[in-house]
Order: structure tokens, then sequence, then C-alpha cells
């Protein structure tokens, strides 16, 4: 048209992103892009992009990498905004306010709402008070995709104190080691059981590793009994507190089994304290 080119392409697969230019581009409901996709957008767009998306996601990149950007203009505009809808879909829009909140403040107020389904409430703390007492090491292991985590573990009253020491991939045994030294970590480390190898070589070279408890549910329980605080450096733990949710069957219906995602660090942190804090009396004895 006018001598320009339009085209029309879907993202359902990463190399469609890749090798097309442009000077303008239109992204249709930008938040099921990935971080991934939206650079290799950017690199391949000359002059503007416009996106929109409905803030069905609490937390997103597009939030803190996007919108806080001095170059992004960001307008939040509703159903009200738009002239062309039919009343019906007004009508089946405004009965959300009776039906499913949630719904209401994302699709009618154009509002960010926090999912139902997440698990865990939280909050970003500078520092670990000086009284807490310290429970234990948490450390999950990871490789290629997944992450090897390391968590330190405070506790004063009903309060938990997470600090984030490790979230790293391509982690061998030696690296583990070494890490573990240059921390100067010293005190008992419960990790995943289900990579007894790596316990045992981290035994030999003189670490306290522990088994840990794998019941999820209970471990799940066990947190949030308490009140959680997260240093704010930990950045990858409060990006794993937001994001880990209950899975929901098809009738939307809420579960008590968590989605196996942004979890390595939430591991951890269920490792150094359901392991402990389930038995309050553990290394206690009775004299008669």
């Amino acid at each position: 048209m006018f001598g320009n080119l339009i085209e029309f392409i879907s993202l359902d697969q990463p190399q469609k992103v890749r090798g097309r230019k442009r000077d303008l581009l239109y992204s249709n409901e930008i938040n099921e892009l990935t971080w991934e996709d939206w650079q290799q957008l950017i690199f391949r767009t000359n002059e503007r992009i416009i996106g929109d998306f409905n803030p069905s996601d609490e937390y997103h990149w597009l939030y803190d990498k996007v919108i806080s950007r001095d170059d992004c203009d960001f307008y939040q505009t509703t159903y009200l905004d738009n002239p062309f809808l039919d009343k019906t879909l007004i009508d089946e829009i405004e009965r959300l306010k009776d039906t499913d909140e949630q719904y209401w403040q994302i699709y009618g107020l154009g509002l960010r709402a926090r999912s139902k389904s997440t698990i865990f409430n939280y909050i970003e703390i500078d520092k670990i008070p000086y009284d807490a007492e310290f429970v234990s090491y948490g450390m999950d292991y990871g490789f290629t995709n997944d992450p090897t985590t390391l968590v330190a573990t405070y506790k004063k009253d009903h309060n938990l104190y997470f600090e984030e020491l490790l979230y790293r991939t391509g982690m061998t045994t030696g690296d583990i080691h070494q890490f573990l030294k240059s921390k100067n970590v010293d005190g008992p480390i419960y990790a995943d059981t289900a990579e007894p190898r790596l316990n045992e070589e981290l035994r030999r070279m003189g670490w306290n590793i522990r088994k840990s408890e794998k019941d999820i549910r209970a471990g799940i329980d066990m947190l949030k009994r308490h009140k959680i605080h997260i240093t704010k450096d930990s950045t990858n733990a409060i990006m794993e507190f937001r994001n880990y949710k209950w899975k929901e069957d098809k009738s939307g219906i809420i579960t008590n089994m968590p989605i196996d995602l942004h979890n390595h660090i939430v591991d951890a942190c269920r490792y150094s304290t359901y392991s402990i804090l389930s038995k309050p009396n553990f290394g206690k004895y009775a004299i008669r």
C-alpha cells in the first residue's frame, strides 16, 4: 500500500522473531512475548514499537524493563475508552464486578490484580535483623537450564528471613565447592536429595550436607505459617516468590499442588526450614 509492505506474523516459533527487519512494529498482547522475543524484535525495528496488553500478570518484565524506560509512553485505558464495543460485551465486562473481582480489576479497570493462585506473600527488607537466629542453608541443584541455588535462612519469633547467596547454571561439584569456600559457608546445608552423587561428593569435600525433607505440600504449609521476609538484593528469590503459583484445573479451580515453575530458590527455602522446623525437638533429649 503506497509503496509500504505490511506483514502479519505469529511468533509461535522462536526463529520467526529473527531475520525480519521493519520500521514500525505493532504487537498485540505483548505480555505473551518472552523477554528474549522482545529483545530480538527491538534489535530489528528501526523506528517505533507499539504494543497492547491486559495486565493479567501482577509481575512482568514489561513493568520492570520497558514501561520504566524514559523513552516509553504508557497509556492505561479501559473498555470505556473504546467507542466500538458492542453493548453486549460492555454488559459482560461490567458483570465481572459481581462475579470475579480479579477479572474486574484486570479487564474492567485495567489494573494489575494479584492472582488468586499466588502462593506466598512476603516483605522485602534491606538486611537480615541482627537478632534473627540462623537456621540453616538450603541448596537446590541444577545445571543446563535450571540453576543451582543457595539460600541462608534465619528466624525470629514467627518471622522467617531469606537471603539469596547463589543462583547460577552450569555449576559442577567443584564449582559449588569453590563457591561455598568463597562465601565462608559454615553450618548445615539441607540439599536436594534427588542428587545423591552431588551430595556425597560435597560431603567428601568437607561440607555439612544433610538430607532434606521432600514433602512439597507440607513444606509450603510450614513456610505459610510464618511471615516471610526476603532481602532486597535477593532478586531471583523475589522473582520466584512473586510467580510461584498453585495449579488450576480445567474449571479454573485452584488445586493444592504448585506449578513446577519458579521454584529453585523456593525449594531451597523449603529444604532449609521444613527439614528443621518440622522437628522442633530435634537434638533435644529427655533426662529422667
